[in-house]
């Protein structure tokens, strides 16, 4: 018999999960406040739905075998599903008020990926915290989200971040006149800030010009916008240059706090259903620099799954809860402690028991949160209070026979 785990598979002890679902805890709370909806959509998906405009890598998927109807795969995230499960609601809607956009949701969740060849062992199983808006887009939509996403990571008492923001289809558009047989070497390589790469690829003095150019196009977002002004572009390149600019104003007018944004315009996703801005939030290199969520504008994806092919516009993010309670260990506001339980009721005879129960289930009615333990026998007084010391309980309820009880309040 295997008494362990699987390979990449974590076991969550008390004390770790009390520390997580602090942090989801306070997302969710961010969450309400800004209007978002809890959906839950299913572990399972089919491959060609989690496959559907460049979700995700087919060799990252855990697949499940279904011989007759087809291969399942468990989620490696969750825009796919929630825009698979709002698309065909959408389709089935037959009144406007039955659906109404915008929608706001937001998940708490598990979620499954195969690690790399060479990589057996990693991590498979991860927690997230997100949110998507749908049926919305322009200016404000994208600034409701960045400014969500800050509010998120200032609830947290995050110590230090930065908020890198691109443009897929602008980026798309500067990577277009390399050859497609360099293309996805050139994509790469600046994705990956390999800059030893990007210098030995066989192309022409121009386009390596071109490349190195595009490597550099990240940094204060006035010096960025100042650079990238110096190419030729169209109209379509221009019109989304001006929106960067006018969002990265809004957002500086709109909060408290600035945001402090990097701007990116070779910053590259893995995921290609991206069509507007990208974006990825990063931890100070002081906590071990971390990739804690990342999120775009995605206005195709939901056309997809629509049985008529209608779409509607998308944009959302996610946190990984597993890196932010990495950088927040070392800060004040995590649990230490699990909490503690405010009784302990002991039944002095095997005649009090019944009554010690009945006790017990009065304490756990109040109106407020109470936990209540029972002592289940078997110990003397002695140790009965040496327990009640070491889990922090403050009261032992001592019940007689007649069900009458001696409080004793513990130091």
């Amino acid at each position: 018999m295997v008494h362990q785990s699987p390979a990449g598979a974590r076991d969550l002890l008390p004390l770790e999960v009390a520390q997580k679902r602090w942090i989801a805890d306070r997302l969710q709370h961010v969450f309400h406040r800004w209007g978002y909806h809890r959906i839950i959509t299913s572990t399972l998906e089919w491959l060609d739905t989690l496959m559907a405009g460049g979700a995700i890598e087919r060799s990252t998927v855990i697949q499940l075998q279904d011989a007759q109807e087809g291969t399942l795969g468990l989620r490696p995230e969750l825009t796919a599903s929630i825009a698979r499960a709002m698309a065909t609601r959408l389709a089935g809607s037959t009144s406007e008020a039955t659906l109404a956009l915008p929608q706001r949701l937001y998940y708490n969740a598990n979620v499954f990926r195969r690690p790399t060849v060479g990589h057996h062992g990693r991590q498979l199983e991860f927690y997230q915290s997100g949110i998507e808006l749908l049926g919305a887009v322009g200016l404000l939509a994208d600034a409701e989200i960045l400014l969500l996403l800050a509010d998120c990571l200032n609830q947290l008492g995050l110590p230090q971040w930065h908020l890198i923001l691109g443009e897929a289809d602008l980026t798309r558009s500067l990577f277009s006149p390399f050859p497609a047989q360099v293309k996805d070497k050139v994509r790469n390589a600046i994705a990956h800030l390999d800059r030893v790469t990007l210098e030995t690829l066989p192309l022409s003095p121009e386009l390596r010009e071109r490349a190195l150019f595009l490597f550099d196009l990240r940094g204060r977002p006035e010096d960025v916008l100042l650079h990238v002004a110096s190419l030729e572009l169209d109209e379509s390149q221009q019109k989304i240059v001006n929106n960067l600019k006018s969002l990265i104003e809004l957002l500086g007018q709109s909060s408290p706090h600035p945001l402090p944004i990097i701007l990116d315009l070779s910053l590259v996703q893995t995921i290609d259903y991206y069509t507007g801005i990208v974006f990825q939030v990063v931890s100070s290199p002081d906590t071990s620099q971390r990739v804690l969520g990342q999120g775009g504008r995605y206005d195709q994806l939901l056309g997809l799954y629509h049985p008529q092919g209608e779409t509607y516009p998308g944009i959302g993010f996610c946190l990984n809860i597993e890196d932010l309670h990495y950088v927040l260990l070392s800060s004040p506001q995590l649990p230490r402690q699990t909490p503690a339980s405010d009784w302990l009721v002991v039944a002095e005879s095997p005649q009090a028991e019944a009554a010690a129960f009945t006790y017990a289930q009065k304490l756990r009615d109040s109106k407020h949160l109470v936990r209540v333990e029972m002592d289940l026998g078997n110990r003397s007084p002695q140790e009965i209070r040496e327990y009640a010391r070491r889990r922090r309980i403050t009261y032992l309820a001592w019940i007689k026979a007649d069900g009458t009880p001696a409080i004793e309040t513990l130091s």
